[in-house]
C-alpha cells in the first residue's frame, strides 16, 4: 500500500486582489473629498487675517475723524479687492481668492465696484457690513452707525 499524503489548507500570508482594490477606492474617495480643502486658495487663518486687517483700518479711519475733528472714510474697491483710508496714500490689498461684499449706505457708493463708510468727528458713521468670504467660510465687519463701533462676526 501506499503513502497517503496530508493536503494543507493553510493560507498564505498576503492580500486579495479584492481587498487590494477595496482599499484603493476607499483611498481615492478620501482624496477626493479632502483634497479641495487642503488645497484652497486661502485658509481659514488668512482670511481672519483679512477681516482683522480690514477692521483696523476701519478703527483708524473712526478715530482720524474723532482726533482731527472732520470726517474721514474708508473706501472699499469690491471688484478689486482692496480699500484705502481717506488721508492715507497707502492702498491695502485683499487675497484673490477672497470674495467681498459691501452694504452701506446709498449715498456712500462710488461708482459699479466701490462705496465707502464715512465717520464723523462724534464718532458716528454711516454704518454698514462688509462681508469677505472665501471657501464656505466667511466674516462680516459690522459698522454701528450709531457708535461707529467696529466688531468682527464669525
Amino acid at each position: 500500500m501506499g503513502r497517503q499524503q496530508k493536503v494543507s489548507s493553510v493560507r498564505q500570508g498576503g492580500f486579495t486582489i479584492i481587498e487590494l482594490l477595496v482599499v484603493m477606492v476607499i483611498m481615492a474617495l478620501a482624496y477626493t473629498l479632502a483634497s479641495p480643502m487642503i488645497s484652497s486658495g486661502v485658509s481659514g487663518t488668512e482670511l481672519k487675517a483679512s477681516a482683522r486687517q480690514l477692521a483696523a483700518g476701519l478703527r483708524k479711519a473712526r478715530s482720524d475723524a474723532i482726533a482731527r475733528r472732520q470726517e474721514s472714510t474708508l473706501t472699499v474697491d469690491v471688484e478689486n479687492r482692496k480699500f484705502q483710508m481717506s488721508g492715507d496714500a497707502r492702498v491695502y490689498r485683499l487675497p484673490k481668492s477672497v470674495t467681498v461684499k459691501l452694504f452701506t449706505a446709498q449715498s456712500e457708493l462710488v461708482g459699479g465696484g466701490a462705496g465707502a463708510v464715512r465717520f464723523f468727528p462724534d464718532g458716528g458713521s454711516t454704518g454698514g457690513r462688509i462681508t469677505l468670504s472665501a471657501n464656505a467660510r466667511n466674516y462680516d465687519v459690522d459698522i454701528n452707525w450709531l457708535t461707529g463701533q467696529v466688531a468682527i462676526l464669525d
